[in-house]
């Protein structure tokens, strides 16, 4: 059953250096984002690994209810988050698995917004803003590569 797209994809090389934004990128269980902070060990959180690491999901309804709602206006990059989605409820994915083009990934907790993202955004209003809609963070299951416009998907 489709969910919803994958609208854009992020990683960057360093923690806290900007994203950038790149058409496909390769899943690796166990490892991460090919090219990404925590695939490379170096995010501002590598010192506590974890499979909740490995890829981090958010709606760009979130994102657009954060302007709406609060004033503040983020380009999807800005979130920090690796991949950005359009029709899909993240959070009713905490505990499942669900497939993101040829990747298969298992949502494993929100990811709610922290001091981090308000300080590097300079934005103190993303706190109250994506409370419960900061995304959501996902362990990769199965290899693969994940494109901009990739559905998202779950077998029932």
């Amino acid at each position: 059953m489709c969910l919803g797209r994958v609208i854009s994809i992020h990683i960057t090389e360093r923690g806290s250096a900007p994203m950038k934004s790149v058409s496909a990128v390769r899943a690796v269980a166990g490892r991460g984002l090919e090219g990404d902070r925590y695939f490379l060990g170096v995010g501002t959180k590598s010192s506590k690994p974890g499979p909740d690491r490995e890829v981090t999901l958010i709606e760009i309804e979130a994102i657009e209810a954060l302007e709406r709602d609060y004033g503040v206006k983020l380009n999807p990059g800005d979130a920090r988050r690796n991949i950005v989605t359009r029709g899909v409820a993240l959070n009713h994915l905490v505990g499942r698995e669900f497939r993101v083009g040829e990747a298969v990934l298992k949502g494993i907790r929100l990811c709610e917004p922290c001091q981090h993202l308000a300080n590097l955004t300079g934005q103190e209003k993303v706190l109250a803003g994506l409370v419960h809609r900061g995304g959501l963070r996902a362990q990769i299951m199965k290899d693969g590569i994940i494109r901009v416009g990739d559905q998202i998907s779950v077998e029932e």
